[in-house]
């Protein structure tokens, strides 16, 4: 991490010095004294935030104030049942976000159990087993195969070791160590002499002297971004506008009826109370109730495709992502080696070769590296039995190879496999695929170096192979190294995903960006999008964005696709850039390198087979780690999205139709269009009518692209549609004053009738930029909303009506208002085209390239 400094640059007697320390270790008395000054060698405590202030923080978001004013007014005016679900929709809906998002202390315990309990210690120049915990700068530490590294430290001595550093580096080949300098290294995964807290030991052994315990290890400095809150996601940013807006139109309506009623002299009780009224029927009671619902209804069905959602909102981040940044290592490869070639000295694949070479890894002790695994792998369908093993020299740094002696037939003789570099500098002689013994001469090494460049030009990784006769040996002796007979080479690969080209594409098609962060060199990560076909542009390594600033970074990121030899907080810094350009961005990795990235990214993504610290930093994990399962959330996201925007559009422009209509007509009535009670008792039927459009379908124009928060587009929703229905509700006022000659509780029950029936029916027509005939509603809204209208009715026509202040409308009334409302829809039809009109810029593809 950045701010850590590279440790590994400094002379390692420079280091013993600073530290205060020697090769054998600290003494008990001053361990004791360093872990009373520096703390336990625990990574970072996730801070807990406090109850109370965590539930304020959630009720000063402008939409939920709102609401809890609304309330405050409705149980003020005696309307106690306005006040009971508005409080309880927001506290339900407020717990229940608090339950989901509290994840910081679950990522800490995840850390904790990745690490290693105990561990060898010297002290006193002995070693001792101790906790993990116990362990202090300046110590020695002892380690071998299977051990867990405690801290981050150099390699005092090593022999033969090989480290899995994958999950902080995403590298997935062995890392070998060693106790020369490293001092030009300017990444972890160039720093041979360095061990880093959370890595594996996987082979060999080697003794390690402490630097950085706890927070101050690279893996303990990813621990403390993950505790960081995080901030808002594309989902709350959105809610924070749209509850400053109605706050807006609330604040106008209701001065605009303060002023000018007090200005005609108008009772200050009566209107007060009226214009209290207005402000509640503005608000969008039930908003955090269908929110919280389709969100629900969306998690059920991203569960059916293979998705878990842990935080409800990430699934209306994943419908308005529009940059999807992956790491190459699981999600676009399979995570596991495979050996794909294994080519003879004339370059093409020799059986001899890979037997050879399987045969060493048979015999040699101690764990097996993920390239001696494939090796075996490879060779299940020809059995190896008839080799034994007669004598090994196993791997360390100074050779970088591995001698076994093994017989078969009678025939004995010495294999060795190596880094290609170091193990054809040893052969004098090659074998072709005749058997044949050949003078490997300066022509034919010149070829062999050709094959082996051409290869790791691709991203490939390379072991040679090479023998030697050996009868008459029971030992691999002091030269056992020379006079090698070269036979080929072992080429391995991480190889891609079968399905990442075909589920790139469709994410692409629905206008995604794939973006590829990877901790992997360069020619790695090109050679992998090559195979896959992805049509990406440009490079950025993460030497390269060292040297940037933010600024300078946030102007690359746009163009750039690949991204090499990154850091953790490199790929972090990466999410940042891309938000600050306007995206909403996802990013999905498995390991603990992704963790911070992860936590950044508006969508954190991770599979079941993650690291528990990537999975407990996401949003969402995907059962399969698959792409292709991402799309089908991606369209589950926006289907959701689609939903709450159709509740959000039609709630904000039918209560401020209505709203205006009463506070227009208000003027020049001699009464009131409807009283504070009829009005509450309007917005509430309308709202508990809407709740079935959670189950709703989608138009396949809510599906093809990503959808943000689009407040223009509602401002210009609700000044169209909203006057609209005023229009209409003072026709409806002309009528029953003018022509029918209506009295109050005739002409309150008539014009409630009107705006149910336009607010509720409404809803078939603007649910679908589509013509309202063509696209079909699902079963469960057109239940729900004829039901609200037929409570409505109700409310009219039943005996008890006058209580509430109504009075049967004639059926002349009743004929003229079917009339006005169908009048209404037809209008509604035409005019949602310029309404539901996008004004932004769709993704462009151009020379089969998505552009954002």
């Amino acid at each position: 991490m950045s701010d850590v400094p590279a440790f590994w640059h400094a002379a390692l007697s420079d280091t013993l010095k600073r530290l205060g320390t020697t090769s054998d270790g600290l003494s008990v008395a001053e361990a004791a004294a360093r872990l009373e000054r520096d703390g336990p060698n625990q990574i970072a405590e996730a801070q807990r935030r406090h109850l109370v202030a965590d539930l304020l923080r959630r009720l000063a978001n402008p939409l939920v104030a709102i609401l809890l004013v609304a309330a405050g007014i409705a149980g003020a005016t005696g309307d106690l049942a306005s006040f009971t679900i508005i409080v309880l929709v927001v506290l339900l809906s407020t717990v229940l976000d608090m339950v989901q998002e509290h994840r910081a202390e679950a990522t800490a315990e995840a850390l904790k159990r990745s690490i290693a309990l105990r561990a060898t210690v010297l002290r006193d120049g002995h070693p001792d087993d101790l906790p993990v915990s116990e362990i202090v700068a300046g110590d020695v530490v002892m380690l071998s195969a299977g051990d867990l590294v405690p801290a981050d430290g150099l390699v005092l001595s090593a022999n033969g070791a090989q480290l899995n550093e994958a999950t902080l580096t995403g590298e997935p080949y062995p890392a070998e160590k060693h106790a020369d300098p490293a001092a030009s290294a300017s990444e972890m995964t160039d720093a041979h002499n360095a061990l880093f807290h959370g890595t594996s030991v996987i082979g060999g052994t080697a003794t390690m002297l402490v630097v950085e315990i706890g927070r101050r290890t690279r893996f303990g400095a990813i621990a403390g971004s993950l505790a960081t809150a995080q901030p808002p996601t594309a989902f709350e940013r959105g809610i924070h506008k749209l509850g400053i807006l109605i706050l807006r139109m609330t604040l106008f309506l209701v001065l605009f009826v303060l002023l000018t009623h007090l200005a005609l002299g108008r009772p200050p009780l009566q209107t007060f109370l009226f214009a209290m009224a207005l402000a509640v029927g503005l608000t969008p009671e039930l908003l955090p109730m269908i929110m919280t619902v389709s969100l629900a209804r969306g998690a059920q069905r991203m569960a059916k495709s293979k998705v878990v959602v842990k935080r409800l909102s990430a699934i209306h981040d994943l419908g308005q992502m529009d940059i999807l940044c992956t790491d190459k290592t699981g999600t676009l490869t399979e995570a596991k080696i495979s050996l794909v070639g294994h080519p003879g000295i004339d370059g093409d694949d020799d059986d001899r070769v890979a037997e050879l070479a399987a045969v060493n890894a048979r015999f040699e002790t101690g764990l097996k590296s993920p390239l001696d695994e494939a090796l075996l792998l490879h060779m299940l369908d020809r059995p190896l039995e008839a080799w034994r093993k007669i004598d090994e020299k196993p791997f360390d740094f100074e050779r970088r190879r591995v001698s076994v002696l093994a017989e078969n037939a009678n025939e004995r003789i010495e294999i060795v496999k190596g880094a290609p570099e170091a193990l054809l500098e040893l052969c004098v002689h090659a074998q072709d695929r005749s058997g044949a013994i050949v003078s490997l001469d300066d022509g034919m090494r010149a070829r062999l170096v050709q094959i082996q460049g051409d290869r790791a030009a691709q991203g490939l990784r390379l072991l040679a192979v090479a023998w030697k006769p050996a009868a008459g040996l029971d030992r691999i002796g002091s030269d056992c190294d020379e006079n090698l007979i070269f036979v080929g080479y072992c080429v391995f690969v991480d190889p891609p995903k079968a399905s990442a080209t075909a589920a790139v594409a469709r994410l692409e098609a629905a206008g995604i960006r794939i973006k590829v962060i990877s901790g992997d060199a360069a020619p790695v990560v090109q050679h992998l999008v090559g195979a896959l076909g992805l049509r990406v542009e440009g490079v950025l390594t993460g030497e390269d964005i060292a040297k940037l600033n933010d600024l300078a970074l946030a102007a690359r990121v746009e163009e750039i696709d690949l991204f090499a030899r990154v850091t953790p907080d490199q790929k972090t810094r990466i999410v940042h850039a891309l938000q600050a350009r306007g995206h909403t961005v996802g990013f999905i990795g498995d390991g603990i390198n992704d963790a911070p990235a992860i936590h950044a990214a508006d969508v954190g993504l991770s599979v079941e087979g993650a690291t528990d610290v990537a999975r407990e930093a996401a949003d969402m994990i995907l059962l399969a780690p698959d792409l292709g399962v991402l799309a089908e959330g991606v369209a589950e996201g926006r289907r959701t999205y689609a939903n709450i925007m159709k509740y959000i559009r039609m709630g904000t422009s039918s209560n401020f139709g209505n709203m205006l209509t009463m506070a227009v007509a208000s003027l020049w009535l001699p009464f009131l269009p409807l009283t504070a009670v009829q009005v509450l008792l309007n917005n509430l039927i309308y709202d508990m009518s809407q709740i079935g459009i959670p189950f709703d379908n989608a138009d396949a124009g809510d599906l093809d692209r990503p959808h943000g928060w689009d407040m223009p587009g509602l401002v210009r929703f609700t000044a169209i549609m909203g006057p609209l229905s005023s229009l209409f509700d003072i026709a409806t006022f002309f009528l029953l004053s003018q022509v029918f000659h209506a009295g109050v509780a005739e002409f309150r029950a008539a014009w409630f009738v009107e705006s149910m029936a336009t607010q509720i029916l409404v809803v078939f027509v603007i649910r679908t930029a589509r013509p309202a005939w063509i696209s079909r509603p699902h079963i469960v809204m057109v239940v729900t909303a004829l039901t609200g209208l037929f409570v409505a009715l109700l409310l009219v026509l039943l005996p008890w009506s006058g209580v509430l202040g109504f009075a049967m409308p004639s059926g002349t009334i009743f004929a003229s208002i079917a009339l006005l409302v169908l009048g209404y829809l037809l209008s509604s039809e035409l005019l949602k085209r310029f309404a539901l009109r996008d004004g932004r810029n769709p993704p462009q593809v151009v020379d089969g390239r998505l552009q954002t």
